[in-house]
């Protein structure tokens, strides 16, 4: 008899993932053939003789790290890649973030490592973090999170970091980017893998009761943690009585439907994203400044994004860009009323001179 449905399911993604981070390996070194380390870059932007210049040679088995809290998602992801690494020849490992959010949350922390060491993992870490302010206590604890990630991914040499996001989770997120109203970017949720190639999220089109099923039928101990269910957080509220409202009033189906929103949308804004590169050099005078005239005929989904490129090379921070700052930049162009500066988050100034968007930090 064969493992159980969930838990077959966790594999297969877990599985599938493992095969696209190996295939990406081995079309690095035949692609980068006589191209320098500065511009032999794969998709994903990871450079091509990376695992040369880290000193681990050529031929060493790849790497794969599970980010796991000790969660349900989580903890089902930890146990697929124990069970499928071996059989592709890859190393596998785990890191758990302490957030320090908690009474007991470096106790907890050692707790799932030792649970990931007890399904063979190798390395496996627990790394303490300190939890800032900016952006909110979500935003906050996340980025805290991401930058221990990256630090423990480059220290360690990892080829790739698993996330345990579900389908559930990408419906949240969906929700919560149309409540900003943020755009089609917004609305396209989280990618399968990040734009770095570094994360990858083989849960997206599983349910979280999958991962649940999986980890009950495993006899693997998970940890729900009160944060996910604390109403003073957004996402939390969202979960348990947004969804549920939602279903409610329009019936089941709700979940499937968001998520296949999300990567609508993600093509679509992939596809836009494409045309604003392409187009940001059309709209540039020979001295490199933005043509005013030139960006009024872009289609006005092109020109924000033009002009949102524009911001950030210049030293605007992605996060702290919002629509409504781009709105009031796209007004020099559209609505143009001989109005003065726009002070941009990161310092940078946004002005109309001569016909020309002039956009500089200072």
């Amino acid at each position: 008899m064969g493992p159980h449905p969930a838990v077959a399911a966790i594999r297969l993604a877990v599985r599938r993932v493992l095969h696209d981070v190996l295939n990406e390996l081995t079309e690095i070194p035949r692609t980068a053939v006589g191209v320098t380390t500065s511009t032999a870059r794969h998709a994903g932007g990871r450079s091509a003789d990376r695992r040369h210049t880290e000193g681990q040679g050529p031929d060493r088995s790849p790497l794969v790290l599970v980010a796991c809290s000790g969660g349900a998602d989580s903890m089902a992801l930890a146990s697929a890649l124990a069970f499928e690494a071996p059989k592709l020849s890859v190393r596998a490992g785990g890191i758990t973030v302490d957030h320090g959010l908690q009474a007991g949350s470096s106790l907890r922390a050692a707790e799932v490592a030792a649970r990931l060491t007890d399904l063979r993992l190798d390395p496996v870490e627990a790394i303490a973090v300190t939890v800032g302010r900016d952006g909110g206590p979500e935003a906050a604890a996340r980025d805290a999170r991401y930058a221990a990630l990256d630090e423990a991914a480059e220290r360690l040499g990892a080829d790739a970091v698993l996330l345990g996001h579900t389908r559930d989770d990408q419906a949240e997120t969906v929700l919560l980017g149309l409540a900003r109203g943020s755009g089609t970017r917004s609305l396209s949720g989280m990618a399968a893998v990040s734009p770095s190639g570094r994360y990858r999220r083989p849960f997206l089109h599983l349910d979280r009761q999958t991962a649940r099923k999986a980890c009950l039928v495993q006899h693997l101990p998970v940890w729900d943690d009160p944060m996910n269910a604390d109403p003073a957080y957004t996402r939390s509220r969202l979960r348990h009585e947004g969804l549920p409202a939602l279903e409610k009033a329009l019936g089941k189906g709700v979940v499937e439907a968001l998520a296949r929103t999300a990567q609508l949308s993600r093509d679509d804004a992939d596809a836009l994203d494409a045309w604003a590169a392409d187009a940001d050099s059309s709209v540039r005078d020979e001295t490199g400044l933005l043509d005013c005239a030139k960006l009024y005929g872009l289609p006005p989904a092109v020109r924000r994004r033009v002009l949102r490129r524009a911001l950030v090379a210049a030293g605007s921070p992605a996060g702290s860009l919002f629509a409504r700052h781009i709105e009031e930049v796209e007004r020099l162009i559209t609505g143009w009323r001989g109005q003065g500066a726009i002070n941009l988050p990161g310092r940078v100034e946004a002005r109309r001179q001569g016909g020309r968007l002039v956009i500089r930090q200072g």
